[in-house]
């Protein structure tokens, strides 16, 4: 058997015997808020890195500079969970399959961070009817790159590689 036959024989073996992804979501002990503790991820996986989404204007007659522009910090979480939801399902994923999300939510003196505001907009997306929770983490930033902005968000989801 030649070098090259090997080689393709090698393949064609590790892709009959490459196994699903298993995702494990490991709860908060003793806890019912909706995030994971931990997601595991094992096994022959695609990972996607969405880049830091920021919420779509609301008002196109408020300065394009101001909140006002672009809602408080509720309707700004909807939004840019809105946008990710359609960025993740234009690869053919879901909410469902994000592992990993950070969250920058503004916290000056001007703008306190509003986490219960955030937290309404989150459970629309995750902890409800879609139970899948990811590993997350939220952090106060002074401001973000428009003024009117409150929340950014970036997540990393997986699904089986093919």
């Amino acid at each position: 058997m030649t070098f090259r036959a090997m080689l393709l024989l090698a393949a064609v073996f590790a892709g009959v015997t490459a196994a699903r992804a298993e995702v494990v979501r490991h709860p908060i002990p003793n806890s019912t808020f909706p995030i994971a503790q931990a997601v595991e991820v094992k096994g022959n996986v695609t990972t996607y890195y969405v880049s830091g989404q920021v919420p779509p204007a609301i008002s196109k007659d408020a300065d394009p500079q101001s909140v006002a522009a672009y809602g408080d910090t509720r309707t700004q979480t909807v939004g840019v969970l809105t946008r990710i939801k359609g960025i993740l399902e234009g690869f053919g994923l879901s909410m469902a399959d994000v592992v990993k999300m950070q969250v920058f939510l503004v916290h000056n003196a001007a703008a306190p961070m509003d986490f219960k505001a955030f937290m309404d907009g989150y459970t629309q997306f995750f902890g409800g009817s879609q139970p899948n929770l990811p590993a997350r983490s939220v952090v106060g930033v002074a401001s973000l790159a428009n003024p009117g902005f409150l929340v950014e968000i970036e997540v990393i989801a997986v699904k089986d590689a093919k």
